[in-house]
């Protein structure tokens, strides 16, 4: 009995770091022979704000265990995001099918000009000031996963530095 207290106890301080946001909840049905089931799926990005951010899908036949599923999906797929304070390091071009997000560096107070899909992600990262566009598809999954592929695109000093085999100073200028 103590072990299973025990193990909720961390597995509460591990919940309390993370929050999740729900992106996209959506009624979905599926056409069978005695008529239609419905069912609902969810989209939800899970971060610490410290960087990590993660997004995931859950389907369920009810809406708790949908947004449950999808947060758990998220957790197992965190991904570090290289931050420069709070913003980005440099401007990047996120794609993923036909959909594309422009994320640009902000000047600290400018905030999060951002849509909701590209908003909730940088939120969940930390990322306090950001500019944004959406380009293309306005499918939230696509343009979720093309910020995403944007923000992994990001180099940090350190990583540029090292690659090119000068200094900080001498990158910064």
């Amino acid at each position: 009995m103590e072990r299973r207290e025990k193990r909720d106890r961390e597995n509460q301080g591990k919940e309390r770091e993370f929050i999740e946001k729900l992106i996209k909840l959506s009624r979905v049905s599926k056409t069978v022979k005695g008529g239609r089931r419905m069912s609902f799926s969810a989209l939800v990005v899970v971060g610490d704000q410290k960087g990590r951010v993660g997004f995931g899908m859950g389907k369920a036949n009810d809406v708790s265990d949908a947004i449950r599923k999808a947060s758990e999906a998220a957790k197992k797929n965190l991904y570090l995001i290289n931050v420069k304070g709070s913003s980005i390091p440099h401007e990047v071009l996120g794609k993923f099918k036909s959909a594309s997000v422009l994320l640009k560096p902000a000047s600290p107070g400018t905030g999060v000009i951002a849509g909701g899909a590209v908003r909730a992600v940088c939120d969940a990262c930390g990322i306090r000031d950001i500019l944004s566009k959406s380009l293309g598809s306005k499918n939230t999954i696509n343009t979720v996963k093309a910020t995403f592929n944007g923000l992994l695109t990001l180099y940090s000093a350190n990583e540029l530095s090292e690659q090119r085999g000068k200094s900080l100073g001498e990158i910064w200028g």
